[in-house]
Parts: C-alpha cells; structure tokens; sequence
C-alpha cells in the first residue's frame, strides 16, 4: 500500500507530523511511505527511518506532481490543506483525506477574541487526520532524526559550555513572536548558567549584542551552525528557552524541559510542546487579559497596535527565577 503524507512547511509543522509518520508505518501493514515537502526542509526528514520516499518540492509544483504520479498512490494524507496540496490531490487521483486546518474558529479568535477552537493539540488532530486508515496515537510524542555528519563534537564548543549549557532560542519566524532585544539582554543577564543562543543567520547581530553582556556565560550560535547541528545543541542542553517556533517543538521531540514566551501568538492555538508520558517540565509565560491578542496565528512585522505589550509585559525576572529553580540553584 501506498501512501503519501503532503506537509509543504516549515520546520515546527513538519516535527509536528512525526507521529503520523511513524504510526502509520508501524501500524499500517505493507505500508509504503512517501512524503512530499520543500526542498528547504529536507533535512528535517532525510534521517526519518519511517519514511521510504522523501520527494522535494523545487520551484515547479506541476513537475513535482509528474514525478509522483508514477507511483500511483493508493491513499494522500494532506496535512497541508491548501491550494497547492489540492493540486497535487486532482494530480494524482488518490484517495484522500485532508486535515482540517480550523481557519474560521482561528479567525474568530485573531479577529473578534471569540474562543471556539477544540482544547485539542495540533498533532492529534493531525493524527485523526489519518485515522481512517486504523491509525491511533501510539503516545511516543515527536521524532527528530539527526545524521551522523551533524552531531556537534565538544570543540565546536567554548570550553565553559562543555560541562552543560542552557539553550535559549532568540529567533522566531516573525518579529511579534519574539522578545524585544531589551528584554532578551535582560533575561541573558539575569540567568546565572552558561547559555547557548540559537537563531538562524538573521539572528547572529542581535546574538552578537547579546552575548557582549558576558562573553564567557554567553555564546552566540545564531547562523554558525545548521538546522540538524543546533537540533543537536537543543538536545544536550539542560533546558531549552524559546519562543514559539520550530526548535521548541525539536526541543520538545528530544524531551527536554522547556520555558516557552509567547507573544502574539497563543498556546490556545494547539501548538505547544507536544510531549509522551510522563512529560518533562514545561512552563508556558504570556500575558493574558489582553484584548488585542491573538493578533494572528502567525505572526507580524510588527505590533499592530506599536506598544507591543504581549512581549513587553512579560515577567522577565520571574522567568530568569524560574530557570535558576529549575536547575536547582
């Protein structure tokens, strides 16, 4: 039996559809697994063992659809469910079943504040997604799968980092998701622990002004090391402290504690760290009572209102406490 799962992005939504992967090899007899997503994320999946076909979308969606069509799918599981993943269904004339994305109780939410989203995390009804092919929960949480070529060795590394390190993860997708740099340099010097900060390349300058707070506490890893490399980091690091974004849900499929901040965003979206039992420690902090938020399900270029008070209102010193409990200080 064929089937192919369809997640075109990103790096979070992708871990968030690693228990549909593995369930459905493992409990789907003769099941032959393909998955199709961007190029850019390849090696989010290249490493998955439950996965036998991993397809690469390029720039040309009508290419790609070609190329699938000679496996002849038996079933789709759209986890996608836009126009590009419905193009990709009339391509190949499977049977199909589409997760249901929940885009009007989401803009009910964004737009007029009224809650009518199911207290129901993303990655189950991901999974009821591809229960009509007998799939169940399984309840082992998230996979991430690093290749050998990318664990971190301990001279990538200061030698005041080597014996343990928090991670805390100063990117974001968008910059309402993330905490203003004030407040970051804030947190970094108030945590007494060495750190590791974790961002992609456009993140390096604010890790640089960051890290001049105390060079030997804090090292700035932002765009020195790639995504499977800084999965790793998230993996030895003692606790993990991120914003909402793809490597709080690669901290949470390596079990690690985690402090997540949320801005704009909220975890009523169904996208919190996603753990098996027991669970590892996590604390969400955000500023509630708010009526400007959720101002979107993604996130801004900017505060919509200019006082930015989801981020700015946040308790930076019961957080940076809250780290120092946690490592027993």
């Amino acid at each position: 039996m064929k089937i192919l799962i369809i997640r075109f992005s990103s790096i979070g939504d992708i871990v968030l559809t690693t228990p549909v992967i593995r369930c459905i090899k493992q409990q789907v007899p003769g099941a032959e697994l393909h998955y199709l997503t961007k190029s850019s994320f390849r090696t989010i999946l290249e490493h998955n063992p439950y996965i036998d076909h991993l397809h690469l979308l390029e720039d040309n969606l009508d290419v790609a659809i070609s190329n699938l069509q000679h496996y002849q799918f038996d079933y789709i599981i759209d986890l996608h469910h836009n126009l590009r993943s419905m193009r990709v269904k009339r391509g190949l004339q499977a049977k199909a079943f589409a997760f249901n994305k929940l885009n009007i109780e989401k803009w009910l939410l964004t737009a007029l504040k009224i809650n009518r989203l199911p207290a129901v995390h993303i990655v189950d009804r991901y999974l009821a997604t591809a229960a009509p092919l007998g799939v169940k929960n399984d309840g082992r949480g998230l996979d991430y799968f690093i290749g050998p070529d990318d664990y971190t060795r301990p001279e990538d590394l200061p030698a005041t980092h080597r014996a343990g390190y928090i991670a805390v993860v100063i990117g974001a997708a968008l910059p309402t998701k993330k905490l203003p740099i004030d407040k970051l340099k804030d947190l970094c010097h108030r945590i007494q622990h060495p750190m590791i900060l974790l961002g992609g390349p456009e993140d390096a300058a604010d890790g640089d002004i960051i890290s001049r707070i105390d060079p030997a506490k804090i090292y700035n890893a932002c765009g020195r090391f790639k995504l499977n490399e800084s999965a790793d980091l998230v993996r030895m690091a003692k606790l993990v402290v991120t914003h909402d974004t793809g490597l709080m849900h690669v901290a949470a499929a390596f079990r690690r504690p985690i402090i997540s901040l949320w801005g704009n965003t909220v975890p009523a979206f169904g996208m919190t760290p996603y753990y098996p039992e027991p669970a590892p420690r996590h604390q969400a902090f955000e500023v509630t009572g708010l009526r400007c938020r959720p101002c979107s399900k993604i996130g801004h270029r900017r505060c919509p209102k200019g006082h930015f008070n989801c981020m700015n209102q946040l308790p930076i010193a019961e957080i940076a406490a809250t780290v120092h409990q946690w490592l027993g200080h």
